[in-house]
């Protein structure tokens, strides 16, 4: 028996969908496709390996001026986080009741760090870190967690070789 909720759920799922425009009529007017070079320009996505890693470099020193400037009034001084996550600390904790999931406890790969800080911050401004910034930052929230020195300069070659404290705490299910 189907509750009224999942009822009025595949209700309005059902008329979505039969609501949806679709580019096919020749009369639509949503836009247009994107060039080849759009697509491009947002794809940029690094996987763990680090294929597809940008030019330009930067280390924890450079990083800790970017990150006061652009990061520290969300994620707190030295990283500790208010209003928004934690991104230092919580090293031990994820089998612990109150597990830290921080950059330092559970990313598995510093490519992701990069990929995820270039794409998405600051919150208020995403995709607005050169890639120097976007080295930079990482390199500086790499050392807050004890992962590399401060003079580490992370780039395209050194950046895929770092490895996380918890890179073995997740199953790769694409090599079963």
């Amino acid at each position: 028996m189907y509750s009224c909720r999942s009822l009025v759920a595949c209700l309005t799922l059902a008329a979505c969908a039969a609501n949806t425009p679709t580019t096919s009529r020749p009369d639509a007017k949503f836009g247009r496709a994107a060039t080849a070079q759009e697509v491009a320009a947002w794809d940029i996505s690094v996987p763990p390996s680090g294929e597809g890693l940008p030019s330009g470099s930067g280390n924890a020193k450079q990083g800790e001026a970017v990150y006061l400037a652009k990061c520290q009034s969300c994620h707190g001084a030295k990283g500790v986080g208010k209003p928004a996550d934690p991104l230092a600390g919580g090293v031990g904790s994820l089998a612990s009741a109150n597990p830290l999931r921080t950059v330092g406890s559970f990313w598995p790969y510093a490519t992701t760090l990069f990929d995820y800080t270039r794409r998405a911050m600051p919150l208020t401004n995403p995709q607005s870190l050169t890639n120097d910034e976007a080295y930079a930052v990482t390199a500086y929230l790499l050392h807050l967690n004890a992962i590399i020195s401060e003079n580490d300069e992370m780039n395209a070659r050194t950046l895929p070789q770092v490895k996380m404290p918890n890179r073995d705490g997740f199953v790769d299910w694409s090599r079963k």
